[in-house]
């Protein structure tokens, strides 16, 4: 289905996922609506489909952000104050998404291995007038740093960990970093034959007890060393 949900502009792609089931709260929805695609994606911005952004990353299809986003909301309503940490944030739209979600209260750290990567997402964030409010106020962030070890920020932890690249494992230090409770959507590389993924939700819950759960099979680029310490 999530081929068909493709649109002239942002309001019909985002009516499309809605009428076929991909989004299904309100409240992801609303969010969506807010965020331009155009401002993110390089060409094509309406399709729902992935697309390169140089620097061997890409943004994600449509569907797939919106996946990510409901696979974590119950962490994400702004019950309390929410801290986000979108490891791999590329292009910065799910960053912004997820801003949006979690309401005026909270904040969303992006990490990226590459300054260059870094640098779009700010600066795709400030084609609007949204976004240029959300980064002046701190309530959103862009950071250089790999993304594997976190981000101390010295607030205190996580309600969502985001990983937009897939990893070899589910690193330590996330997992450390996470609040309880808390949720860790990542894609892992955990096929044997190398050429498997799948998504892994990672929850802790008020005691610190971790579960995990395979959630379905996917293709994203790694996540790993960023060549400008090669």
């Amino acid at each position: 289905m999530a081929w068909q949900c493709s649109g002239r502009s942002n309001t019909e792609l985002i009516e499309n996922m809605w009428r076929r089931g991909l989004i299904t709260d309100k409240a992801v929805k609303e969010a969506f609506l807010k965020v331009d695609r155009a401002h993110y994606a390089p060409s094509s911005p309406y399709e729902d489909s992935p697309q390169a952004i140089g620097h061997a990353a890409t943004i994600s299809a449509p569907h797939m952000h919106a996946s990510a986003v409901e696979h974590v909301l119950e962490y994400l309503l702004p019950t309390s104050p929410r801290r986000v940490l979108d490891v791999g944030s590329g292009s910065g739209y799910l960053t912004q998404v997820l801003a949006e979600v979690i309401g005026d209260q909270g904040k969303v750290v992006g990490v990226e291995h590459i300054t260059a990567l870094k640098e779009l997402g700010e600066g795709n964030m400030r084609k609007s007038e949204r976004g240029r409010e959300l980064l002046a106020s701190g309530r959103v962030q862009f950071v250089v740093g790999d993304g594997r070890k976190g981000w101390d920020d010295g607030e205190g932890g996580w309600d969502v960990i985001h990983v937009g690249a897939s990893a070899r494992e589910v690193h330590e230090p996330l997992i450390e970093q996470l609040k309880a409770p808390g949720c860790i959507f990542i894609p892992v590389d955990d096929d044997a034959t190398g050429y498997g993924q799948h998504v892994w939700s990672i929850s802790k819950d008020a005691n610190g007890e971790i579960t995990s759960e395979k959630l379905f099979g996917v293709r994203y680029v790694p996540l790993t060393d960023s060549p400008e310490k090669l």
